[in-house]
């Protein structure tokens, strides 16, 4: 039966809650006794959400694997190693199958600056375990990311707040 399977999820587009929708299941499979691990690419500080996350330090670990936003300029080689690492943790991580749930959070966005290389990703997607559960969120997933998962949400920004000068709030946007 398919049940047992660990499909792939892909989280992706302009718009907002992509990290938002992998915490959410992150949360749902720690309430069900499932082990997650959350690997956050590009992001160096700790949002809110390692606020609340810390109290389920029994089901849920978190690990940043980035230097800051590099954005506006182009990535570092710090960087680009911070993210390496992270990729090759995930993947004995992944191999441990010692969690139900590992979230890639940004990872489309390492990616997209080159900072991780698409063969590595699909190596690491091709090496995924049956029963274990992968989510890859950011914008820009490539075409090949979506092409291997089994499940493709699409954030598409309509309108946001941030247009009309609002900055990000704390608790709510980070």
């Amino acid at each position: 039966m398919l049940m047992n399977r660990g499909y792939v999820h892909v989280y992706t587009g302009d718009g907002k809650g992509k990290t938002t929708a992998a915490l959410g299941l992150a949360l749902r499979a720690a309430g069900a006794g499932k082990k997650v691990f959350i690997a956050q690419f590009v992001k160096s500080i700790e949002y809110s959400e390692w606020k609340a996350l810390k109290s389920l330090q029994n089901s849920i670990d978190i690990t940043l694997y980035g230097h800051g936003c590099f954005i506006a300029k182009n990535p570092e080689q710090e960087d680009i190693s911070a993210a390496r690492k992270g990729l090759q943790d995930i993947h004995r991580i992944l191999m441990s199958k010692k969690y139900d749930l590992i979230i890639l959070d940004e990872i489309t966005i390492a990616l997209y600056y080159r900072l991780l290389s698409l063969e590595d990703v699909i190596t690491l997607l091709k090496d995924k375990p049956y029963e274990t559960e992968l989510v890859l969120t950011g914008r820009y997933a490539p075409e090949a990311i979506i092409e291997f998962a089994d499940l493709v949400t699409e954030m598409k920004e309509i309108k946001h707040y941030y247009q009309q000068g609002v900055l990000s709030r704390e608790g709510i946007d980070r």
